[in-house]
């Protein structure tokens, strides 16, 4: 073991000053981060503090990802300002507690979620939805720090488009000092950004302007500061949980639920694709998330969400461990012990160029260009859930925007691909007759194959097509040979569909060859029967074999009919030979 502990002495050192310093740099960016996403969650500063301490501390112990990085992020701070904003004035009592009530329950749906091992049920949302919501949610975040960008006293309460108007009507109310503070800060975090992106840049500009703050005394001159945050580690608070509570934050529970939980996975997804040298569990990531809520929530703190930016500096900085967060979370310690009365200056126009900054990158543009080139109806997906939730609310866009997926989801199933396959000239390939229109379908059968389930939803669109083929010969074909590969499921809809199909189609004097059928379908037709009814001969591993058996139908029908043809004519030779002796018998006795 001392052996062991000698030779690798070095490297365990190496590697600790590399989570060391990982978590260093990210816990310095944090502390302002997580002061700016408080007051865009309609929080006291200090707890976008205290949601970066047992948070992170918690998911340590529990997560899978030595990268990821929890802690407050613009998307959960916008939700929970949209949805608890109805409930109680921001910075309020009641509104800090409905916040709080928000998080320990949304930790416990996420726990209960991953015991039951449903991390699959994100997958409810796809990726227009998010882009759409996520595009609103931005836009929302930007028009809400106009108030502290330029000296207004923008209303509560009030839509994104009033805001806008209001916006323009008030132009002449613009507080000069504050507006050149944001647009300042703006640009110099975007400069640095471009040019160095891992640079702590956000805590340059606190420290540089709170300096400026205090000596020039931005207060006096009509910019709103800080003030006093209080000074200390969170204490354990409890509080209690009503049923009409639970039914007033529901809507924002489950906003929560899905989207924090996709952002988190995602995030973590990609760090573990790009290394490959651990593994992401999705159930476990969820119990981590959700205990680093519930946690939190006693401790005052449960903004706690996956942070790309935070993350991929953490990756870039060397981070290989979970050390590198618990790093992070003592400089949050310290902080709260002995910094916060240095921050008492720092200009509110300093962190709305934070949060600006930090938003930008969310308008999924490109995205939207993509879906364009792609998929129309994936961008009809988007701009509806975009307008819905910039226009109504978050809740309302991303609920349309899921029911609206689902609806194109469901009429696609309804009406998947079918191709008759016919043989490319010269070749033993046989491929989709409309995208090899020089082929000739063969005149004593059609190949059909159906690409998607078969069942309920689409068992009579199946029916139809099978008929619509045969209709369309001029000849009626022997064989209809249905290459089921890409069925992948047979509910019992299906099943009797298929049943009455290869019925009726035998007493048209029909058959039906089956070939590709895969495991699972295989056994819900061998289990109710159809194999045997349907006879086991004609079902076929693969398409060759298939039509390899109906040229053999063909050869054993054609020696049939010669030999039947045979007998005949040895038939009408006898009975012609015995007319002939019966007329000479008849001339022979006149």
């Amino acid at each position: 073991m001392k052996n062991f502990i000698e030779k690798n002495k070095s490297y365990i050192v190496k590697d600790f000053k590399k989570n060391f310093f990982s978590g260093l740099t990210v816990g310095v960016l944090l502390v302002p981060q997580a002061i700016a996403y408080a007051f865009l969650a309609g929080l006291p500063p200090i707890y976008g503090l205290y949601s970066c301490l047992i948070p992170i501390l918690i998911y340590a112990i529990f997560g899978t990802s030595p990268h990821l990085n929890i802690g407050p992020v613009a998307i959960t701070s916008i939700i929970l300002m949209a949805g608890i904003s109805k409930l109680a004035p921001p910075f309020s009592e009641s509104y800090i507690y409905f916040v709080l009530a928000t998080g320990c329950i949304t930790g416990i749906v996420q726990v209960f979620l991953g015991l039951l091992k449903m991390g699959f049920i994100t997958q409810i949302m796809s990726e227009p939805v998010i882009s759409g919501f996520i595009s609103a949610a931005a836009i929302v975040i930007i028009l809400s720090q106009l108030g502290s960008g330029f000296g207004l006293e923008v209303p509560k309460g009030i839509t994104p488009i009033e805001v806008i108007i209001y916006f323009f009507n008030h132009l002449h109310e613009v507080h000069l000092l504050t507006a050149i503070l944001t647009i300042l800060s703006v640009s110099v975090l975007l400069i640095s950004k471009k040019i160095k992106p891992n640079f702590p840049m956000p805590l340059v500009l606190i420290i540089t302007m709170t300096i400026l703050s205090y000596a020039l005394n931005f207060k006096k001159l009509g910019v709103d500061i800080l003030g006093k945050i209080p000074k200390g580690l969170p204490q354990l608070q409890t509080f209690e949980l009503s049923i009409n509570t639970l039914e007033q934050i529901a809507p924002t529970v489950f906003t929560l639920v899905i989207i924090g939980y996709m952002g988190s996975i995602g995030i973590a997804k990609s760090f573990e694709m790009k290394h490959q040298t651990y593994k992401i569990n999705p159930n476990k990531e969820l119990i981590a998330l959700g205990l680093a809520k519930i946690f939190g929530t006693f401790f005052q703190g449960n903004l706690a969400s996956g942070s790309y930016s935070r993350s991929a500096i953490n990756e870039a900085a060397g981070a290989t461990t979970k050390i590198s967060g618990v790093i992070s979370a003592g400089v949050i310690a310290l902080t709260l012990l002995f910094l916060t009365p240095l921050i008492y200056y720092l200009p509110k126009p300093s962190l709305a160029a934070i949060i600006l900054t930090s938003v930008f990158s969310l308008l999924k543009i490109k995205e939207a260009k993509r879906y364009l080139q792609v998929q129309t109806s994936e961008l009809l997906v988007m701009l509806l859930t975009f307008i819905i939730a910039l226009g109504i609310n978050i809740e309302y866009g991303i609920l349309t925007g899921v029911l609206l997926s689902l609806i194109l989801f469901q009429y696609r199933s309804s009406k998947p691909h079918v191709a008759e396959l016919i043989k490319i000239p010269n070749t033993n390939y046989y491929r989709n007759h409309n995208r090899f229109p020089e082929g000739t379908p063969h005149k004593d059968f059609i190949i059909l194959r159906f690409d998607d389930q078969l069942y309920f939803g689409n068992s009579d669109y199946f029916k139809e097509n099978i008929y619509s083929y045969i209709e369309k010969r001029e000849k009626t074909p022997k064989y209809v040979i249905l290459q089921a590969s890409n069925i992948h499921h047979l509910d019992s809809t299906g099943l009797s569909t298929l049943e009455n199909v290869h019925r009726d189609l035998k007493s048209k004097n029909i058959q039906m060859l089956f070939c590709g059928v895969i495991g699972p379908v295989r056994d819900v037709i061998s289990r109710s029967g159809f194999l045997n009814t349907s006879n086991k001969k004609h079902h076929f591993m693969n398409l060759q074999d298939a039509i390899l058996f109906t040229e053999k139908e063909y050869v054993n029908n054609s020696k049939n009919s010669s030999s039947q043809q045979g007998l005949i004519s040895q038939y009408n030779r006898r009975k012609w030979l015995f007319l002939i002796a019966l007329r000479k018998f008849k001339n022979y006795f006149r």
